[in-house]
């Protein structure tokens, strides 16, 4: 029957360009890196012509992280339905209505709103397209292809922190917004060139489709390499068909501790404190006496530091391992954040404060780019059972985005002078930080090098082991076992069932 469907499947129509492929799946992170950066340009204009207090402030900026919520939500659905590729391009669209409904906003609950429409789109883009790469990617390579998201998000911050310079002398803030139609258009563009994943195509009886997408993404391997992949994800298709991938999934005894990971992963990234710096760093500068254009261009000096690491980060993921770079990550979070904090409170030279400042944030984006950014999108694109991919990103993106949304919304007020200030916000994340090396050193697995499928079977079989690490994530069901086969001693179980 699969012979027979492959002749009607048009062969010049599916082999794509690997490097199209990934280039155009992970362009999703444009639109999420351009609308996190705008609003830091947006906000400085806007504060002084709407005068905006801190509380209107985190509304705008959180208001995006409550739509991506709504949209992420949506995606677990809507990408195990339509498949992965039309729900990001049901992302596109959305966002390029939000983006021209935000430019007509003629006040700040105006903004609030239609920034939601927009964060609707982001939400459906960042919680399928970790999934979209991690489907589509050889186990070997699966990490740096799968970092293209994380370089692709901060080369759209680094857009957005360049067009909020350029714009910024004639304070067209409507311009700034705009600029995110560009990316949107360009991935809806370059979707409809590119294939569905082989893995959602063979779970809808689509299989002539999903051997040549196997074909051309792995052009190296022979004809029994791919049958026996395509017989690999049958297999795990076949053991999940008793009922459909949904939330309730995620809570059956095997896959809990990896909802564990994921949760760690996500809430971390974001209480690391980054999107307060990316969205309020100029504003920040601007409070310590920096003049506009100068906070604006520190930015801009900022995204290209944070697009560097990124690009470092995609060829150490798959040699260091994900668990490294990410305590490696935190590390360097804790003392330049520490560091900035004892700056802010103690240097009364501006120029001193703003060059210290600077290079201490420096730091902080180096290490976050290097851990906490890209390798949390391909830890949530890689760690679940196929059944329960779709929605486990979902509620990993969705608790991501709540977490962004709180970050975003409370440090306006947690950072003015009447509080914390921005020395004592400062010191607050590097607490976390501390948390999150701790958390990544005993709670994080190891998944370099392991294809989707041996991940899954490990999690059936009760464990999940690190390469090189002696990390081990055993199940309840496994530790209820008395004397079970699977436990071996001497292993340090890392996430447990209370």
């Amino acid at each position: 029957m699969a012979n027979t469907a492959s002749s009607a499947v048009p062969a010049a129509r599916r082999p794509v360009n690997r490097a199209t492929l990934y280039t155009f799946g992970a362009f999703g992170g444009i639109l999420f890196g351009y609308d996190l950066g705008v609003i830091a340009g947006v906000l400085v204009l806007l504060a002084k012509q709407w005068s905006l207090t801190a509380f209107q402030k985190g509304a705008i900026t959180a208001s995006l992280s409550v739509g991506a919520m709504v949209g992420a939500v949506l995606a677990g659905r809507l990408c195990n339905r339509i498949g992965r590729r039309l729900t990001i391009m049901t992302a596109a669209v959305v966002v390029i209505i939000g983006t021209i409904a935000c430019v007509l906003a003629g006040g700040w609950q105006a903004m609030m709103l239609t920034r939601g429409v927009i964060g609707i789109g982001i939400g459906l883009s960042s919680a399928t397209v970790p999934t979209y790469l991690a489907e589509l990617a050889p186990a070997r390579v699966r990490g740096a292809l799968g970092s293209l998201n994380q370089l692709f998000i901060v080369s759209g911050i680094l857009i957005a922190f360049l067009v909020d310079y350029a714009l910024s002398g004639h304070s067209n803030w409507k311009g700034m917004f705009l600029g995110a139609i560009i990316p949107a258009v360009i991935l809806l563009g370059g979707l409809m060139l590119l294939p569905e994943t082989p893995r959602w195509l063979l779970s809808k009886g689509r299989d002539a489709e999903a051997r040549v997408v196997l074909a051309a993404t792995r052009p190296s391997a022979t004809e029994a390499e791919l049958d026996a992949e395509v017989q690999e994800i049958r297999d795990v298709i076949r053991r999940d068909s008793e009922d459909r991938g949904r939330v309730r999934d995620l809570w059956q005894p095997w896959v809990r501790p990896m909802v564990l990971v994921a949760l760690i992963l996500a809430i971390g990234q974001q209480f690391s404190g980054v999107n307060a710096i990316n969205a309020y760093f100029p504003t920040m500068l601007k409070s310590l006496g920096f003049a506009t254009r100068t906070a604006l261009l520190s930015a801009v000096v900022l995204g290209v530091v944070k697009f560097l690491f990124t690009v470092w980060e995609l060829f150490m993921v798959d040699r260091w391992g994900r668990k490294p770079l990410l305590m490696i990550g935190a590390a360097v979070m804790t003392v330049s954040l520490f560091a900035a904090g004892l700056v802010i409170k103690n240097v009364t030279d501006k120029d001193t404060l703003g060059t210290l400042t600077l290079i201490f944030l420096i730091l902080y984006l180096a290490g976050y780019e290097l851990g906490w950014g890209a390798t949390v999108w391909v830890m949530i694109g890689e760690i679940f059972p196929l059944k329960a991919r779709a929605a486990g990103t979902a509620v990993a993106t969705t608790v991501l985005w709540a977490a962004t949304g709180l970050v975003t919304a409370v440090f306006p007020t947690m950072s003015a002078k009447s509080n914390l200030g921005i020395g004592g916000a400062m010191w607050v994340f590097a607490g976390v930080n501390i948390v999150l090396l701790i958390l990544a050193r005993f709670y994080i697995p190891e998944t370099k090098g392991r294809s989707l499928e041996q991940i899954e079977r490990d999690l059936r079989g009760g464990r999940m082991s690190g390469h090189g690490t002696g990390a081990t994530v055993p199940s309840p069901a496994t530790e209820a076992a008395a004397g079970s086969a699977a436990e071996e001693p001497g292993e340090a179980g890392l996430v447990s069932e209370a």
